[in-house]
Formats: C-alpha cells, structure tokens, sequence
C-alpha cells in the first residue's frame, strides 16, 4: 500500500485517512469519491517554499493547476503562498471565483483564443506563457488596444526527452508546445515583445520537458541549456531575462517499485545548476519559478470504490467490478498508468489473491489495475485506489452518462464536500 500523509490501518482494520474511517466516508458522501488529505497538500505546498527559500531565495513556487483545480484547492494553495499555473479559460475562471490574485496566475496553453486573452487581460492576469509567434501577435494587438500591460515568458523547447511515457514528455523538439531553441521565430517573437514595450513586458522564457519523471539529470540538462539560451538572447538583444520558469514534472510514487526524488531533492538539483550555469555565462542569478502539479496533490489523494460484480474467467483471471472507471480515472486506459490498491474494510488482512480490477464503462479497455493482490473480495467491499489525487478529477468525464463523483478534503477527523456529487439532472441540465 502506498500509504502516504496521515492514512493508517485504525484499530477496527480500516483504511484511515485525515482521521476519518473510510467506512464512514462512503457512506456519509457514497461512491465513488475522491478523497484528499487536506494536512498532506498544505505541508507539501511547505515543503517546496522552504526548499526554494533555502537553496535559492529569489524564486516563487506556482501549482500547476491542471493537476487538481477547484475552488477549494485554488484557495488552499493562495494561502499557502503559492502562485497558480492555469490552461485555460475554465482553470482561470474557477481561479478568480476562488479570490485568487490574479497578478499571481501564469496562463499557459498552445491554441488560447482571443476570448480568453481578453478575459485574462481583463482580469489582470499576472503573466502570459505565449506559445508562438501568432500568439505574440493577438496579444500586442489585444493589450495595446485595452491599454493593458502584459507580463509575458516565452516558452522554449529545450530539446530534453525526459524517460517517461510519450504523451506526456514536452520539452523535446517534436512537441506541439513552444519555441525551438533555433526557430526563425523564436527571435523574431522576443523582438516582437521588445518593440512593444508599451502593451508587453517580457520577464524571460520557460521550458518543460514532461511528467513523472524520476531522473534528475534531464533537468540538470535543461538548466544548462536555457541559461545558454538566455546568454545567447543577451548577446543577439542585449535582453537580460529576470525569470526562467523551469516548469514541473517531478514523478510521485503509484506502485511500490516507484522511487521518485524528495521535492527538497529536486529543488536543489535545479538550484545549484541555476547558480553554477549562470555564473559560468555571466549572467545575473534569474529568479526562479518551479510549477508543481502531481507532487503536490497525487499521494494526497485516493478514491473509494464499493466491488459489485465479480467474475471468474477460469485459468484466466478474475475480474472485480466497482462502481466507477475510466470516467474517473482516465490514465489507466490513456496511457497504461500502473496504481496501487487496498481493501479499505479489509486494511489490516494480509493480500492472498490477486485479481483484476475492472470499471463499469461499456469498454473492454476500462480496467484500473491489472493485477493487484487484495485479501479475498467480496461483493459491497471497499476498494481504495492509491495516489489519486492528482489527473483523476481534473480528467474525469461523463462518459456512459456517469455523473462525476464528489470531492471531499479530510482534516483531523473532518470530512467537507469540495465538490458535490453530480446527479441525472445535472447530466441533462444543458439538453435543449
């Protein structure tokens, strides 16, 4: 069991998290839930602040918003004193309802249209990601005529292929995302930015090389290459960038054989290349900006299922069915995400057979695990699936006509609903 922040086996052999029973959980907001240790996301938010404050102080920490973005979570990272990295008009939208400060939102996306620029412009958003040389276009356009004034990193590829699954590697050169570090129109968009210094306020580049990634030297690598960059854009410009945002992607633990870096790990990692790179090019220390996601919210959380059918395939394999699947938790089916899980009713028995676990959606692909080892299963036991915090809710669908589960944060024997659970109405609310 990947048991991460406050979860234990209490004394009646359930699964505990937050100090609630899980039992009770499920029958108090039903199932399937998401379910979030309030205390584990606070002191990992912490946990980056102090290790950015002690290996490099001139730096800010943003949440990667599309990680887990709800109203509740947008307000718990602005009191933790994190800025907050948003994707779209929908993320920015639940942001301002959420009384975040928009001059601490970083608005990121390949294809923005121009509705959302002008809704972030309007909002005061405090920094655009621009993605390419069209977009630098709107948004001179957009801004000079609003008389705004926009914050802008441009973002680079870096030409870094992290060792991870392929949908989610960015940095390297065939990526849907950003500028090549020797594209005509990387230039041409900094000068573009330069020249409008009435409506742009270039503050320096970005760069992202992917997710849940383990290996640290891929980001040594980007460092180097970006503060080259950086030097480079200095010499042609005689622009000296203030911020590199150095993006996210530090991988969290889904199954045992998973042994990510500690976050104070990675940030020092990135510091001290920042430091001795930047020194080697003689350029002035740039302040840094980290943009963690997964490593914030996905071992906070987990999802309760209850077991419903379950069926023998003789000399095969059996099959557990619970009650939700790939419209809650998309990852297994997108792209083979391997997790952990537990019988929460059954916590403290030792696993003796391994089964299948399968999702109710009408599609032979809706399996959450494989194979795992669980105590024997019974039809209505609880089944919790571990480090679901992050890329669950954020990815859920209505697929089959599913309403999407609640989201409940848990905090010293206190459980509070997030989000509430959809209904049939709400599934036809918008059917003209």
């Amino acid at each position: 069991m990947i048991m991460a922040g406050t979860m234990r086996v209490n004394e009646e052999g359930n699964l505990e998290i937050g100090g609630c029973d899980t039992l009770r959980l499920a029958e108090e907001f039903g199932t399937p839930l998401y379910v979030l240790d309030e205390t584990l996301l606070r002191d990992n938010c912490r946990r980056y602040v102090h290790a950015l404050q002690k290996y490099y102080p001139k730096g800010k920490i943003l949440f990667a918003g599309k990680a887990f973005l709800v109203k509740a979570m947008a307000k718990l990272v602005e009191e933790e004193g994190l800025s907050l990295d948003v994707v779209s008009g929908g993320e920015l939208y639940t942001a301002l309802q959420a009384g975040f400060p928009p001059e601490r939102l970083y608005f990121h996306g390949n294809n923005k249209s121009e509705e959302e620029i002008q809704e972030a412009l309007e909002a005061g958003t405090g920094v655009f990601v621009v993605d390419s040389f069209t977009e630098m276009e709107i948004l001179v356009k957009m801004a000079g005529k609003m008389g705004r004034m926009a914050g802008v990193l441009i973002r680079i590829k870096p030409g870094i292929e992290a060792h991870t699954h392929d949908y989610i590697q960015t940095g390297q050169e065939d990526s849907k995302f950003g500028f090549g570090l020797e594209d005509v129109e990387t230039m041409r968009a900094i000068q573009l930015a330069l020249r409008s210094e009435k409506s742009i306020e270039l503050k320096g580049f970005h760069c992202h090389i992917g997710s849940q990634i383990f290996d640290l030297e891929p980001y040594r690598l980007a460092v180097r290459t970006m503060v080259e960059f950086i030097s480079r854009v200095k010499e042609e410009t005689g622009f000296i960038a203030e911020q590199l945002d150095l993006g996210g992607g530090l991988g969290i633990r889904y199954t045992k054989k998973d042994n990510p870096p500690s976050i104070e790990a990675y940030v020092e990692n990135i510091a001290s290349t920042l430091k001795s790179s930047s020194e080697e090019k003689g350029i002035p220390l740039p302040e840094l900006l980290l943009e963690p996601g997964r490593s914030i919210a996905g071992e906070a959380g987990i999802v309760l299922y209850r077991v419903g059918i379950i069926k023998d395939v003789p000399g095969i394999r059996r099959y557990v069915s619970v009650d939700g699947g790939m419209m809650d938790n998309i990852r297994p089916a997108l792209y083979n995400a391997q997790y952990e899980a537990s019988l929460a009713n059954k916590a403290a028995e030792e696993p003796s057979s391994k089964v299948t676990i399968a999702g109710k959606a009408c599609e032979s692909g809706d399996i959450l695990i494989e194979e795992v080892l669980l105590p024997p299963v019974e039809k209505n036991d609880l089944l919790a699936v571990f480090s679901s915090g992050a890329y669950g809710y954020s990815m859920a669908s209505n697929y089959n006509r599913n309403p999407r589960p609640a989201v409940i944060f848990v905090k010293h024997g206190n459980a509070r609903t997030v989000v509430r659970r959809e209904t049939y109405e709400d599934l036809v609310a918008l059917d003209q």
